[in-house]
C-alpha cells in the first residue's frame, strides 16, 4: 500500500549572524545553510497496518508524512501510495487519503459541523447513499448525533475532534494519516478518540500512519513502530518486542502479604520502590533468576509478576543515543 525508497527531504534556511552587519547581510547578501529534515529512509507498509510513527521534535515526522500525502515534494527518493505519485496530486489519489493533523482546524467556526460534512460530500464527489450510510455509521461509532447541529465554537475540544474525524472520512478513503489526533485532549476524550481509531481500522480494514507524543496512543493501536530521530529510522518493528531488544532490564513486582523492614527488601537488591502492599524491584536480565529466588526466599506475597520496563523510558533511551 505504501512504498518508500530513500526518501530524503532537504530544507535551505538562511544564515542571520548577530549584530547589525548580519542583520545588513542578511536582508542583502543572504547566506544559506542546507538541513536535512529527512535523510534516505526506507519503509513499507501494507494495506490494513495501523503503524505508529514517533520521533522527538524535529524527527521529520510531519515532514515524512507530508510527503507521503503529496504536500511537499521530496528532495530524493522515491514514495508509491496506493499505487499514486503523491506529489502529483491527482483526483483518484486525493480520494484514497485522508490527513488529519490534531493542530489543524477544517471545520466552519460558526457554522455546524455537518455542513463541513456535506462540503467534503461535494469536494469528493460521494454519492448520496454512500454519503448518508458513512455518515450515520461515524454519528453511531462517536455517538455524537446531537453534536452535528451544533456550531462548531460551542463544542468542546474533544468534541471538535470527532467532527474532525466524520469530516475527514466521511468519503472513506483508504489511507489515514493521523498527526496527534489527540493533542490537547484530556484522559477521557483520549481514551474515546483512541477506542474510535481502532474499532474504524478494524471494521473498514483502513491503512493508518499515525503520529503522537501520547506513547500510550502507539501501544494500544498499532502493532508496528516506526521510530524516526534527525532523519533517520532508529527503529522500524513489533512494539512489543521493542522492551525485548533494547531493554537490559526487568520490573519483578511483588504484591506483599504483610510490611516488611527495609533492610530485608535492600538486602535483595537496592534498587526498589516500596508503597505498601507493592514493592517494585528494577533488575538486570542477567541477575533476574538470582532475584527471583531471594524474593520467594525472603518475603512472603500473595502475588509476583516480571514486567518489561515502561516504553515510554525505552523510547526516550532510544532518542538520546541516537542525538548522542
Amino acid at each position: 500500500m505504501i512504498d518508500v525508497k530513500n526518501l530524503t527531504k532537504v530544507y535551505k534556511t538562511a544564515i542571520k549572524n548577530k549584530g547589525i552587519q548580519g542583520a545588513v547581510e542578511y536582508l542583502f547578501k543572504r547566506q544559506y545553510k542546507k538541513v536535512k529534515a529527512v535523510d534516505k529512509i526506507n519503509f513499507h507498509v501494507d494495506k490494513g497496518e495501523l503503524i505508529g510513527f514517533i520521533g522527538p521534535n524535529g524527527a521529520g515526522k510531519t515532514t515524512t508524512i507530508k510527503m507521503l500525502s503529496g504536500l511537499l515534494f521530496p528532495t530524493a527518493g522515491e514514495i508509491k501510495v496506493a499505487g499514486f505519485i503523491p506529489f502529483e496530486r491527482k483526483k483518484d489519489f486525493l480520494k484514497k487519503i485522508s490527513f488529519l493533523m490534531g493542530q489543524k482546524n477544517q471545520l466552519f467556526w460558526e457554522l455546524p459541523a455537518h455542513d463541513a460534512f456535506l462540503a467534503n460530500k461535494q469536494i469528493y464527489e460521494v454519492e448520496e447513499v454512500k454519503f448518508k450510510r458513512q455518515l450515520d455509521y461515524l454519528i453511531n461509532l462517536l455517538n455524537v448525533s446531537s453534536l452535528i447541529a451544533q456550531p462548531v465554537k460551542t463544542l468542546s475540544l474533544g468534541e471538535r475532534m470527532k467532527m474532525e474525524l466524520i469530516a475527514s472520512l466521511i468519503y472513506e478513503p483508504e489511507i489515514l494519516f493521523l498527526d496527534e489526533p489527540t493533542i490537547g485532549l484530556d484522559i477521557i476524550s483520549q481514551k474515546s478518540i483512541r477506542d474510535f481509531i481502532k474499532k474504524y481500522q478494524r471494521e473498514k480494514k483502513a491503512t493508518v500512519i499515525l503520529t503522537s507524543h501520547y506513547l500510550q496512543d502507539i501501544v494500544h493501536l498499532a502493532n508496528r513502530l516506526i521510530m524516526i530521530n534527525k532523519g533517520r529510522i532508529i527503529y522500524n518493528g513489533n512494539v512489543e518486542k521493542i522492551n525485548q531488544k533494547y531493554s537490559r532490564h526487568k520490573i519483578i513486582k511483588v504484591v506483599l502479604r504483610k510490611k516488611v523492614d527495609l533492610d530485608v527488601l535492600k538486602s535483595i537488591d537496592d534498587h526498589f520502590e516500596y508503597h505498601y502492599p507493592v514493592v517494585s524491584f528494577r533488575i538486570s536480565k542477567e541477575e533476574l533468576a538470582e532475584k527471583i529466588s531471594q524474593v520467594t526466599e525472603k518475603l512472603d506475597f500473595v502475588d509476583l509478576d516480571i514486567q518489561g520496563l515502561p516504553i515510554e523510558e525505552i523510547v526516550s533511551a532510544l532518542w538520546k543515543n541516537a542525538i548522542n
